[in-house]
């Protein structure tokens, strides 16, 4: 290590210590944060105006942009300041109408939905006898052109776990399943939907053609019917399957992230950025996914207004089209590129509103005496220590990925993909009380970022990336 570095990193420990006191400093106010947020009822109050208000927010909607107009106006009537949108192109697509039916000898219905941004059926459908493959290896490892004229069936299950690291085994068939049938012939895919449930309500979430593959029809079946479908093949194994769907690309439209500032008192261009996103798929209202993150934030940033003096600016961003692919974390981060070193930290909400057991950080080592003093705050409330890697949630992970500092709050998601892109996903399922935890974390959390002496820096790279 160079003298620069050696001096570096001197000045970083010794900023660390003394913002470890300074965190201490702000321990009282966090604490007095948290009993307000315990009785406030402005969380629940602002998820349940987005799902009543606007409903299901697809993104590049009419929906999604009267979401916006609701956004702005409820951060303005908040008293967030610097309140404005900053728009993107994206490229759109509609939902229609999906059928989904076994031919004889066992003639129903099956339930499915369609996987958001797939292509839809010719006219009049398409009717082809159905392949099961047990998992995507599976239908890897098929022969090149083995399901000409036929429907592949991916029928492998999503395992439940606390933090949901199931999902991104079970999401890869959604998201890549599509065009490894396609290139190996097939008509269309159906898939075991991504989700833990058994309420016969399909999962839907994005899918990512290649370029180099056709694009054919994909779409999910509820597990109940996965489970069915899988009964009729071991009875029939060249079962036909009529499969129709008017989904349909529309081409470039508008989409955009809400932002809004708590202004700092000392330090008003370094930012605490509290992220979710404002999009949601159209089978539900979008309330735990992402209406909470909504409500979570901007209710945790207005607390900290309320009853305490910020020195650095807390800034609330609600993305655009995070579903289709942060797409709008994207294009944030290419707007702000030059701002980016003023970001001290970024962490998001948007696991719906289980309650924050453990807390994620991916900062400085040097750093990581000042973390530790939030989490003594915040230890009362459940919350314990986590890994030393964090990317800070969702859309925010293309910041952290750029440089930023990120903690990531660490909920409980056991039920979360029990309504996770489904119909189900509507304000009923929502725990008030759990819904205030997260809204204390958050609130205390970001007044003792924002408060902290010498603020946060990014983990160091690795000796062979400088």
């Amino acid at each position: 290590m160079n003298h620069f570095k050696t001096l570096l990193v001197s000045s970083i420990f010794m900023a660390g210590m003394s913002g470890a006191a300074m965190a201490g400093d702000s321990a009282a106010s966090a604490k007095v944060l948290i009993e307000k947020a315990k009785t406030s009822t402005l969380g629940w109050s602002i998820v349940q105006s987005l799902t009543t208000e606007v409903g299901p927010r697809l993104a590049g909607s009419a929906a999604e942009e009267r979401a916006r107009d609701w956004a702005v106006k409820k951060l303005a009537d908040l008293g967030f300041a610097n309140v404005h949108v900053e728009p993107f192109e994206m490229e759109g697509w509609q939902r229609g109408s999906i059928a989904l039916n076994v031919g004889d000898p066992y003639p129903q219905r099956l339930v499915a939905t369609a996987l958001g941004g797939s292509i839809g059926t010719p006219v009049g459908g398409i009717t082809a006898p159905v392949v099961r493959f047990e998992s995507l290896q599976d239908l890897r490892d098929a022969k090149i052109g083995s399901l000409k004229g036929k429907i592949a069936f991916i029928d492998s299950k999503m395992t439940r776990t606390q933090r949901g690291s199931g999902y991104g085994q079970a999401v890869q068939k959604r998201s890549a399943g599509p065009s490894i049938a396609a290139e190996r012939g097939a008509l269309a895919l159906l898939i075991r939907s991504a989700g833990t449930d058994y309420q016969r309500n399909a999962h839907t979430g994005g899918l990512r053609y290649d370029d180099k593959q056709p694009r054919i029809p994909a779409a999910a079946l509820s597990n109940n019917d996965a489970d069915q479908l899988g009964r009729l093949l071991a009875l029939k194994s060249d079962l036909p399957l009529s499969l129709s769907m008017s989904s349909k690309r529309i081409g470039k439209v508008m989409s955009g992230n809400v932002i809004g500032d708590i202004v700092g008192s000392e330090y008003p261009d370094e930012i605490v950025l509290l992220g979710a996103h404002l999009d949601s798929w159209d089978e539900g209202t979008g309330a735990i996914d992402d209406g909470t993150g909504v409500a979570i934030i901007t209710a945790a940033a207005k607390l900290v207004s309320m009853h305490a003096q910020p020195k650095r600016t807390i800034r609330v961003v609600f993305f655009g089209a995070e579903e289709p692919g942060l797409i709008g974390a994207r294009a944030y981060v290419k707007k702000h590129k030059d701002e980016l070193d003023k970001i001290i930290m970024v962490s998001e909400s948007d696991f719906g509103s289980g309650r924050i057991w453990r807390m994620d950080t991916g900062i400085a080592k040097a750093d990581e005496a000042k973390a530790d003093a939030i989490l003594r705050v915040l230890a009362p409330l459940g919350v314990l220590p986590g890994a030393r890697m964090a990317s800070g949630g969702s859309d925010v992970s293309a910041l952290s990925a750029a440089g930023t500092p990120a903690i990531t709050m660490g909920q409980n998601g056991w039920e979360y993909f029990d309504l996770h892109h489904t119909p189900n996903d509507t304000l009923d399922k929502i725990d008030p009380d759990d819904l205030a935890q997260n809204i204390a974390v958050y609130a205390a959390f970001a007044l003792m970022v924002a408060n902290t002496e010498g603020g946060f820096h990014p983990p160091e790279k690795p000796a062979s990336e400088e």
